[in-house]
């Protein structure tokens, strides 16, 4: 198997095939020229071929494979728990990424796009795949669960994309991703998109791919013209206060660690100092890391102190610096952390701090990777550290994060309020009319023919019934024990 590099562009959307529908919605989103990748896998895709696609992260190929699954999936709508597109991701955050890109151009086609990851709830998942899902975008384990509770099925899968594939086979997904393909539909269309084609992503080629049209358009990350590598060495007793000084800088910088306690110990470290920083690690339940990443998008934090796994698949425009505090453990794991920036074009910078023991390690990893990095010798507060990071000193006062604008939940009658349900508050009842058109309340609530505004209401057993008996006759009072009772009821 040999990669074809294209070197060829189309100039717009209109000459892939795409129908008219999305090329009009693509154009309204400000997207009329593809990428690289798009342009060469969208035609083999939308006519019926398996593809490889071999580029780097940041590169297009969410739209590139799922345009093509969209048209396929709008030719027939899908039964319940039977989906007829499967995607297979490695992280829930690449799984939102994916949903949430292809949303806009599903609707238009009529395409129901639905997503199965871990840390969600089982209750809601399974109702999405009961109402029928065209496109399904899933993470392998929690995909594997529900089949096995019957609330799946994939007997009807016409096409199979499996993207970030290295990344899921480095996490140990092989086998849950083969037992996955084995229940789609034999003779099926199969995508399948990475950043490197070797060791078991070749495995997955090689079994459920048929003649596949293989397309490499983009370098790997370590011969992106526009990012450039630095390595930094420092001494042990400084390193804490470099990374601080780095973290206070102006933009958004993603800080790689290699576990979670570190990952908490940084960001507590960065906040006490003063740098509104944010830790993000697979330890955190689903609803604290997607609000972690909002406030990281909309620059609410300005530091995002991650692990590796977590923040796979991450895609957050204006990211220009990617800080190694821990070495990763793989030229892999260096070519994924520095995909984070520099992408689309943009330019960006991974910095990575060694201490003197961890030279050698790092020369070895750069070398694997292909990097060429230049190296400097630093020190807290150096003008060459600001050069090469945009490092400053931050204030040293514990930022305090401010609270959410709090927002107005509405209801039938309009915002609802914390006093007084739902309308207008409840002292401005007093001057409004009834809905029903009945006469203004009074202070105590009640109807002005029940009491004037200021007098209390009469007491229980002098107020009117409300209503008659149904067999006529006039209200029947009941008592017991001296108490009135409503009618038809009773105390035993």
């Amino acid at each position: 198997m040999t990669d074809a590099i294209d070197t060829v562009a189309c100039p717009t959307f209109d000459d892939l095939g795409l129908p008219a529908k999305i090329v009009d919605k693509l154009a309204q989103n400000g997207v009329t020229i593809p990428f690289p990748i798009q342009a060469a896998t969208i035609p083999d895709a939308i006519a019926g071929r398996d593809v490889l696609g071999c580029g780097r992260t940041g590169s297009g190929k969410t739209l590139a494979f799922g345009l093509p699954v969209l048209v396929r999936a709008a030719e027939r709508r899908a039964a319940a728990r039977r989906p007829r597109a499967l995607v297979l991701v490695p992280t829930r955050e690449l799984a939102h990424q994916v949903r949430d890109a292809l949303e806009p151009y599903a609707h238009t086609l009529g395409v129901r796009v639905g997503d199965v990851v871990g840390g969600s709830s089982y209750t809601r998942q399974i109702n999405e795949l009961r109402r029928g899902v065209d496109v399904l975008v899933a993470t392998p384990g929690r995909l594997s669960d529900l089949i096995e509770q019957g609330a799946c099925e994939l007997d009807d899968v016409v096409v199979s994309v499996l993207d970030e594939a290295d990344q899921m086979c480095d996490m140990g997904f092989m086998p849950q991703v083969s037992e996955l393909l084995d229940q789609v539909r034999e003779g099926g269309q199969t995508l399948l998109f990475s950043a490197t084609l070797d060791g078991d992503v070749d495995k997955l080629v090689r079994r459920y791919m048929t003649d596949p049209k293989t397309h490499s358009v983009d370098p790997p990350v370590s011969q992106v013209a526009t990012m450039e590598h630095h390595l930094l060495k420092v001494l042990p007793r400084d390193k804490t206060r470099i990374i601080t000084q780095i973290a206070a800088r102006d933009g958004r910088t993603i800080l790689f660690v290699r576990s979670k306690h570190r990952a908490d110990t940084i960001s507590e470290q960065l906040v006490n100092a003063g740098v509104p920083a944010a830790s993000l690690h697979g330890g955190k339940t689903q609803s604290v890391r997607t609000k972690t990443l909002a406030k990281f998008r909309e620059g609410r934090i300005q530091a995002l102190v991650a692990t590796d796994v977590a923040a796979r698949g991450i895609h957050v425009d204006g990211i220009d610096l990617v800080v190694n505090v821990d070495l990763p453990t793989g030229h892999k794991d260096y070519l994924h952390r520095g995909g984070r920036t520099a992408r689309a074009g943009e330019s960006g910078r991974v910095v990575s701090i060694v201490a003197p023991n961890q030279r050698r390690q790092a020369r070895r990893l750069l070398s694997d990777a292909g990097v060429d990095a230049k190296q400097h010798l630093v020190n807290p507060g150096d003008e060459l550290l600001a050069e090469v990071t945009g490092a400053r000193e931050p204030s040293w006062e514990p930022w305090v994060e401010p609270p959410e604008p709090e927002r107005p939940r509405r209801g039938r009658g309009g915002p609802r309020h914390r006093r007084g349900g739902y309308g207008r508050p409840r002292g401005d009842r007093r001057e409004s009319e009834d809905r029903r058109g009945r006469s203004p309340r009074g202070e105590y609530g009640q109807h002005a023919e029940h009491g004037q505004r200021g007098e209390r209401r009469p007491p229980r057993e002098d107020r009117p019934w409300r209503g008659e008996d149904r067999r006529g006759g006039g209200r029947k009072p009941y008592q017991r024990n001296g108490e009135r009772q409503r009618p038809g009821t009773s105390r035993h």
